[in-house]
């Protein structure tokens, strides 16, 4: 940069000498004034941009693009470089600085370094506006910035600048004229909100949204004489209040967005009298909901989403005859659509306040109208495809049912978004003749037909098509050679489609496609892979017949690619080193894991499960553990060792390895995952004893050891809290031996009290967790985990001793499995205490003595089975007990009652039924009909499981059921413990 700083020596050379003469040649002169014509072009080629390509020696520069002179000197007054795509630094010794005489400046939206303002801009003394917004600056707002007393309007919004409380009092306290600040998204944490008091009292702008703000706003901002707009959202630790008094605001524009501040309707209706624009979204109410819009009737914006407001929707809202955008989404809102009078041409009486109806005019004015997220019910009216002004309306998320209203054809909407509704019948012919419309999604319905794509060919605006999950089929037939609207997104889930979409080949604007859960068969064609190739980020082809798929990917910036539950055959095909999500689960591949797997190093999901890979475990992918989140190799044919090496700092939170041929020892280093919830090595080959290292891993909640061959006593914990999260445990199946771990029952927080009590899945985004879990024979694979979710299944291992009355504390346990052990002693009577229990599997072992009548007590209890023992006594009678059959009790000859046909003596009276009937619906968080189910089948799956499918009524999503015999050891209790 050292010619840079000889050009500035030069330039300043060059003023001293020629200013005395420079007002007597002016006239003779380009009205442009020589110096700054020398310092834009030394400007020009320090920061070369599309805005000053143009500017060239010898013309006049207040012809110049962005230049602005005055008349009378021919100085530079005004500069405007918005969004020019400058970049570097602005050192002290640019020649900028020499433009003494500018009034207005502009750098916003470029690519600029380092901190924001040089001390060199404390001379600009002329300056009234400034603008370096959104200009990629960085560090704290130097105090110079204070100096520039004559500015009016000055925009600092800067996500990577620090403002503290000492810069901002300087600025309060020099910059007196100022009327418009905006420091939208600048660090304002340091900030004392009291700071405010100060500003000017000119200030009509204040914009102070995403600033980090925290502490009491004052409130004596809202009484300000000239102040006009007011941005203060998403600081969410903002507190404040309304002042309380009666008070005139001048505010036209309030928003309060995801903020702490108490918002009272009344005093705001009766007090901002002159607001256009509120936004309330997710905000501190106090006092009763909105309902009339009182004073508001200058508002042409109204933002109440997201606040949890319940009953009917205020209709009454729509008399404002200025009103253009209502947003009421994301509330809990019920009730239908109100009728209107057509015949209304102003305001009048016409409100009938009950429940039944409200009838209201027709909204003529309104451009947007959000309902989304609420539990609106009936139709969708009529007058909604008049509204002559229209131009969003989402309805998305309700309950609505009948068919989708028809649209003047001459209709002005640009997004409409009907979505996951309870609609039905055929898409009506306006939709297709919507030629403004850019956005449509009537996804998630249950809309019917055939309907031929090239009917949507007429809307050559259409960039966003969502008709997933409906009863459509969609057909490409007699396709004709139209231009096609260029899709950036598009969504035909579950269309019925049949063949690949070939239109598609002219669709290089593309960034999500999604044909997922049709029946398109044969080979992904070749060249979808020259499709939008820059553009490309999200790809879905799952749920399929495709048989094979090209294996190199030209896409550039592809991020989520999902081949799963096909038919593909042949080698794993590798995606772009861009892709962050790679799903390629359930299909037919085989051969080994390539090489080039290891180039994904931006993975955060790779799940390859149920294929027929085989090979080793590429060392890679533990290094992957900066980024990679989910590792799902399940149901192959891997053999070797588990990657030894998994690096520190690493965000691994589900490792499932189910069903190998793995060998070895766990390694080690999974100590290093200390964000690991969910470690599935189940179905291998592994022979260690048990790692009891994993006990500090903080966050897991799932451990499957199960089919292995892990050996040896469990022992005590060697930490004081173990596995403080643990929630399922499966350790069936291997070779474990000596007491049953007490000292780790009682420490078992997440069982012992579960917090979780909402219907809630593990997981995260794009993938859901899943368990195996063995219930009397029956593998069932839960698609999805209920975080309150609970299990124990110490099954098949040679376990002896007695069962500690401990495990009665662990009260949101839902299924435990002890069976196929060495158990002996009595049933525990705190087994009584476990409330939420659905399954309870004692077989095969040597447990003495009666089944007491405490178990009644639970009655979400759906399996029961204590077969293959030496119990004796009476089976307890009442309530879950009258639904098990023989087999829960066969293996006992000391036994006696129903069901068995052994009768018991006089002096063997059934144990009495703890509790009363009423007890059925205790309040375990669990739906009823769980508890009928138990009493009127015997399926299998009266759990948890029952639940979900009765909640949503989509069992085959959520479960899989597949029939299996339990596995028995053969060895001998003496191989057992060798």
């Amino acid at each position: 940069m050292a010619w840079l700083s000889w050009m500035c020596l030069l330039f300043m050379l060059f003023n001293t000498c020629s200013s005395a003469n420079s007002s007597s040649s002016l006239s003779s002169r380009h009205l442009c004034h020589p110096n700054d014509s020398f310092a834009l072009l030394q400007f020009k080629n320090s920061f070369y941009s599309s805005r000053t390509i143009f500017w060239e020696k010898g013309k006049d520069c207040c012809e110049w693009r962005g230049v602005t002179c005055g008349k009378v000197t021919g100085h530079v007054i005004g500069l405007n470089l918005g969004l020019s795509g400058l970049q570097g630094n602005i050192h002290s010794n640019c020649s900028l600085f020499f433009l003494r005489h500018l009034e207005r400046l502009d750098l916003s939206d470029n690519d600029f370094r380092g901190s924001p303002i040089s001390s060199k801009f404390g001379g600009f003394e002329s300056l009234t506006y400034l603008d370096l917004s959104f200009s990629n600056f960085n560090g704290p707002v130097p105090p110079e910035i204070s100096h520039l007393s004559n500015l009016v309007s000055l925009n600092l919004s800067l996500p990577n600048v620090r403002l503290d409380t000492l810069s901002f009092n300087r600025i309060v306290k020099n910059l007196t004229n100022l009327r418009e600040l905006n420091l939208y998204t600048v660090d304002m944490s340091l900030v004392v909100p009291d700071s405010f008091k100060n500003l000017s009292s000119s200030l009509s702008t204040l914009r102070l949204s995403r600033c980090n703000l925290q502490g009491k706003f004052p409130e004596s901002i809202f009484r300000r004489p000239n102040l006009r707009l007011l941005y203060l959202g998403y600081n969410r630790n903002l507190t404040g209040y309304f002042p309380k008094s009666n008070w005139s605001s001048p505010l036209e524009t309030l928003r309060l967005s995801y903020t702490r501040i108490s918002v009272d309707w009344h005093h705001l209706t009766r007090n901002f009298k002159s607001l256009r624009d509120l936004s309330l979204r997710n905000c501190s109410f106090v006092g009763p909901y909105p309902a009339l819009p009182g004073n508001l009737t200058q508002i042409m914006q109204l933002d109440l989403s997201h606040n949890g407001f319940g009953g009917q929707i205020p209709w009454s809202l729509l008399k404002l005859e200025r009103l253009t955008n209502l947003d009421l989404s994301g509330n809990n809102y019920v009730g239908q659509f109100p009728e209107v009078d057509r015949n209304s041409t102003s305001i009048s009486s016409l409100y009938d306040f009950s429940e039944k109806q409200q009838v209201v005019p027709i909204p003529r004015h309104l451009t947007e109208l959000d309902l989304y997220e609420n539990l609106l019910n009936g139709t969708i009216p009529s007058w909604l495809g008049s509204l002559p002004s229209l131009e969003v309306l989402s309805v998305a998320s309700n309950q609505l049912s009948g068919d989708i209203i028809e649209f003047q054809s001459s209709h002005s909407l640009t997004r409409l978004d009907f979505s996951d509704n309870k609609l039905h019948g055929l898409i009506p012919r306006s939709i297709f003749e919507l030629e403004k419309v850019t956005e449509l999604d009537l996804s998630s319905n249950n809309l019917s037909g055939i309907v031929e794509f090239e009917k949507f060919s007429k809307l050559q605006s259409l960039s966003y098509l969502n008709l997933s999950s409906n009863h459509l089929s969609l057909s490409f037939h007699h396709l004709s050679n139209n231009t096609w609207p260029q899709f950036s997104i598009l969504a035909l889930s579950s269309c019925n489609i049949s063949e690949f979409p070939y239109f598609l080949r002219a669709s290089q604007n593309l960034e999500t496609l999604d044909l997922s859960h049709n029946k398109i068969q044969g080979e992904v064609p070749k060249w979808l892979s020259d499709v939008a190739k820059d553009s490309l980020r999200q790809l879905d082809l799952s749920y399929n017949f495709f048989t094979g798929v090209v294996r190199q990917f030209r896409w550039k910036n592809l991020r989520y690619l999902n081949l799963g539950s096909n038919s593909l055959q042949g080698e794993l095909p590798i995606p772009p080193p861009s892709t962050i999500f790679f799903f390629i689960s359930n299909n037919q591949l085989t051969g080994e894991m390539p090489p080039t797997i290891c180039s994904l190093s931006r993975l955060q999901i790779l799940d390859l499960s149920n294929n027929k890979l085989s090979g080793k475990i590429h060392q890679c992918l533990g290094n992957f553990s900066q980024s990679l989140s989910v590792l799902d190799l399940r149901k192959n044919k891997f053999d070797g060792m588990i990657p030894m090496t998994f690096s520190k700092g690493n965000v691994l939170r589900n490792l499932g390895l189910d069903g190998n041929q793995l060998e070895g020892p766990l390694p080690p280093s999974l100590l290093t995952c200390r964000d690991l919830e969910v470690l599935d090595v189940g179905n291998n080959k592994i022979h260690d004893t048990f790692p009891n290292w994993l006990e500090s891993l903080p966050k897991l909640q799932v451990l499957i050891l199960r089919s292995n061959k892990f050996h040896g006593a469990i022992g005590n914990p060697k930490s004081n809290f173990p596995f403080q999260k643990l929630r399922i445990m499966d350790l069936s199946h291997n070779l474990f031996s000596g007491l049953l771990p007490t000292k780790y029952f009682e420490n078992l927080a997440a069982m012992i009290n579960s917090q979780e009590h909402e219907l809630k899945y593990m997981g995260e985004g794009y993938y859901h967790d899943t368990v195996v879990v063995t219930i009397k024979g029956f593998e069932i694979e839960m698609v999805k985990i209920q975080t309150f979710f609970t299990s124990i299944d110490f099954s098949n291992n040679g376990f002896i001793g007695e069962i500690s009355n401990v495990i009665g504390k662990l009260k949101s346990l839902k299924g435990l499995n002890f069976s196929n052990n060495e158990l002996t002693g009595t049933i525990p009577p705190s087994f009584g205490e476990l409330s939420n229990l659905e399954w309870l599997d004692l077989s095969s072992n040597g447990l003495v003595g009666e089944i007491l009548g405490q178990l009644t007590k639970l009655t979400s209890l759906s399996k029961f089975n204590v077969s293959e023992n030496q119990l004796v006594g009476s089976i307890p009678h009442g309530k879950q007990f009258d639904t098990f059959e023989n087999d829960s009790y066969s293996g006992n000859t000391g036994l006696c009652g129903l069901p068995l046909s052994k009768t018991c003596g006089a002096h063997q009276s059934p144990p009495s039924s703890f509790g009363q009937e009423g007890d059925l619906e205790h309040g375990n968080g669990f739906d009823w009909k769980v508890v009928l189910m138990g009493y009127v089948s015997g399926v299998v799956i009266g759990i948890s499981v029952g639940y979900l499918v009765l909640s949503n009524g989509k069992p085959n999503w959520l479960v899989k059921v597949v029939r299996r015999k339990q596995r028995r050891r053969t060895v001998e209790i003496t191989q057992r413990r060798a």
